[in-house]
């Protein structure tokens, strides 16, 4: 009975030995490619898309035709108080 057991123990961790060996073996590469997740996401954070790009290109223009907007209109106010010298010079 007693060699009947031994000789059926490897058969019965077998899979055992085999599941922990598998893991073993594959442990580093879903260690690398957590590593690689974290690390494109950071990436991810860091760079800027085309679109967003786009976007902030968009506002800082619109931002530059306001403001040439108002310096325009405040000019045309200047220019109408002006006297006549400050105009002939100025406007």
């Amino acid at each position: 009975m007693r060699i009947l057991i031994i000789g059926l123990l490897p058969l019965a961790l077998g899979g055992c030995i085999a599941s922990t060996a598998l893991d073993v073996v594959t442990l580093p590469v879903k260690a690398a490619g957590v590593a690689v997740d974290a690390t494109s996401s950071a990436v991810d954070a860091a760079t800027t898309s085309q679109s967003e790009a786009d976007q902030k290109r968009g506002r800082e223009l619109r931002k530059a035709e306001e403001r040439a907007g108002r310096d325009a209109e405040a000019r045309r106010k200047w220019c109408e108080q002006a006297s006549a010298r400050e105009r002939e010079l100025w406007c």
